[in-house]
């Protein structure tokens, strides 16, 4: 499929830390490109297991739920495929061990297009960002330069293990700082909602729906003060052209 004059693409890897959070910041956009023809493939790094304050509730008994929800949810949007990588949630860390990780699974699905987190944006207040996001999206910006694109980085990937370097075509990195791209997202926001609604065990009674149809709202607004095409309710990025270095 065409992005525009100068970036086509048939697959998309999405990389983030914790179930749900593809679905706040680009599941309009991975919607869309699914319908449009595209193969979009969710990889989630941590298991999601710290996200409750039930006193009765267990790691491992949330792990399991949260993953039965972000299955259900990638179902909702035209998801072809799921990726675990089980990771702590909470205990991210940029380090080899992840970033190896990380590359691994980049050299395996080899996307045109990846799309994740921004490392830099460490709070919008008064949101205090999560630093598994801040650590998701250091790794991916390291897998573009030098982790996934050198064949001397992690030389087993390749020797050992049959993965050759790669480097995708484009990344969006979602952002509601300074964002300098935007997709309409206003035939998929229902899908949207959906998707957001099948992560019951971070609901409660949260009228995620209302939240999020009035932020993507915002964000249209945005890119039309930008001088930007969109209708009713978009979705923000800053977007990474690499196939010019």
């Amino acid at each position: 499929m065409r992005y525009d004059d100068n970036l086509e693409f048939d697959k998309v890897m999405v990389i983030y830390a914790h179930p749900d959070d593809a679905e706040f910041g680009c599941s309009g956009t991975c919607a869309t490109w699914a319908k449009q023809g595209a193969e979009v493939v969710y990889c989630m790094v941590t298991n999601g297991a710290s996200g409750s304050s039930d006193p009765e509730m267990t790691r491992e008994k949330l792990a399991g739920m949260r993953r039965k929800e972000q299955l259900a949810a990638a179902e909702i949007l035209g998801i072809s495929d799921v990726i675990f990588m089980g990771f702590e949630d909470g205990y991210l860390y940029p380090d080899l061990e992840l970033r190896k990780a990380v590359a691994r699974e980049i050299r395996k699905v080899r996307p045109d297009v990846i799309i994740s987190q921004d490392p830099t944006n460490r709070y919008f207040a008064p949101y205090i960002n999560h630093p598994d996001h801040i650590a998701v999206g250091e790794v991916v910006f390291r897998s573009i330069n030098p982790d996934a694109s050198s064949g001397l980085m992690f030389p087993e990937l390749w020797k050992e293990e049959g993965l050759e370097p790669f480097k995708p075509k484009a990344m969006f990195v979602m952002t509601f700082s300074e964002p300098e791209v935007f997709v309409d997202i206003t035939d998929v926001m229902e899908l949207k909602v959906k998707a957001l609604e099948a992560h019951v065990s971070q609901l409660s009674d949260w009228p995620v729906g209302e939240f999020i149809r009035e932020r993507n709202k915002q964000i249209a607004a945005n890119a039309k003060e930008k001088g930007q095409s969109a209708g009713e309710y978009a979705e923000s990025f800053k977007l990474f052209r690499l196939e010019e270095f």
